[in-house]
Formats: C-alpha cells, sequence, structure tokens
C-alpha cells in the first residue's frame, strides 16, 4: 500500500504547497530536504501553487529551523518572501501537520499539496486526513533513495512509522494541535 501510493499525485491548481520538514546540514537542506524543496518551488513557479508553507524545527539548538533553511534555499531560487510562510517549531510528520492545520483554516483554504518523499506520502496523507486538512498529495518526482537497498530501507522504515500511527490512531485522538505557529520566515 505505501510503495503504490508512493505514485500519486495530484496535479490540480491548489491554493498552497506544505513542504515536510527532513534534516538540514547546518544552514543547508540535506540532499532529501532539497528534493522536496525543489518540488515545491517547481509548484510555485508554474503556477500550481500560490503559497509555499515551510515546517520542521531545530535538529539542535545550534542550527536554525529546517524550515527556515527551505525559506532560505526558496529565497535563493526566485521565490519572494511574501510567499513563504514557515512553522518553526515542529519535529514530527504529525507535529508538521497540527501546526499548520489552524493556519489553513483560518485562511480558509481549500486546498493544499503535501510535499515530501514518495514513500513517506501514505502516512502524511492518512494524517492530514485524520486531522480534517484539505490535503491532496504531491511526492517529489525523484528521490534521494535510489539504490535497492536506500529504498528497501526507507520502505520498511515507513512500514513501521505508518503501522504504529495506525495503532496510535485507533487509541487516541490525532486531534488537538499543540500551540505551534505558523508565520513569516524569519529566525
Amino acid at each position: 500500500m505505501i510503495a503504490s501510493y508512493a505514485r500519486v499525485s495530484d496535479k490540480r491548481p491548489a491554493d498552497a504547497a506544505i513542504v515536510l520538514g527532513a534534516a538540514t546540514w547546518g544552514t543547508q537542506p540535506s540532499p532529501v530536504f532539497r528534493e522536496r524543496l525543489n518540488h515545491a518551488i517547481h509548484l510555485y513557479q508554474t503556477g500550481q501553487v500560490r503559497l509555499i508553507v515551510f515546517t520542521g524545527g531545530r535538529g539542535s539548538r545550534d542550527e536554525p529551523p529546517e524550515s527556515i533553511v527551505g525559506s532560505q534555499y526558496a529565497l535563493a531560487q526566485g521565490v519572494p518572501l511574501h510567499a513563504m510562510v514557515c512553522e518553526q517549531h515542529s519535529t514530527v510528520t504529525l507535529e508538521n501537520l497540527q501546526g499548520v492545520k489552524p493556519w489553513v483554516a483560518q485562511r480558509k483554504l481549500n486546498r493544499v499539496l503535501l510535499v515530501s518523499d514518495p514513500l513517506h506520502m501514505r502516512r502524511a496523507i492518512s494524517m492530514a486526513q485524520d486531522l480534517g486538512l484539505p490535503a491532496s498529495p504531491s511526492p517529489t518526482p525523484s528521490t534521494r533513495y535510489t539504490g535497492l537497498s536506500s529504498q528497501a530501507g526507507f520502505l520498511l522504515r515507513e512500514t513501521y512509522y505508518y503501522s504504529a500511527y495506525l495503532l496510535y490512531r485507533r487509541f487516541t485522538q490525532a486531534g488537538e494541535p499543540p500551540a505551534i505557529t505558523v508565520d513569516s520566515c524569519r529566525v
């Protein structure tokens, strides 16, 4: 199910692209994060979305939040600051989505695209649907997980995390977002 869903991509225009956070290397996006950023930038530059929402907090106290690293990368690629917002405090996928949910609702967005790795998309969309986000999948067209062993490892990890989420969902409410805010992309 995870592998087959990785090929599902919604090509219709949307109000915004929500880029799920990924690792950074200091002030630079990791190769995996860069793939997500490049895809969101492409969606913006081709007019498929009018806003990009970057998610992700700090991996360590000495590094800027993932969302800030992502927004700086997009700014360098020509995306204007007024077309970006950042959620700077979340650390995992569910928090990424909980953090942007109030912002999406407040702006009455009809549709958003989730941008992440193809094998991460099933879990991310399930979480978004459970939270009531009007989200559709937009996986990166390329992935840094290209070799058989890296793809198999990522698929096994996603299978574990998706299964754990399904158990979590069964016994709890995914519901109420933490006190996380979305605002300008400034540190």
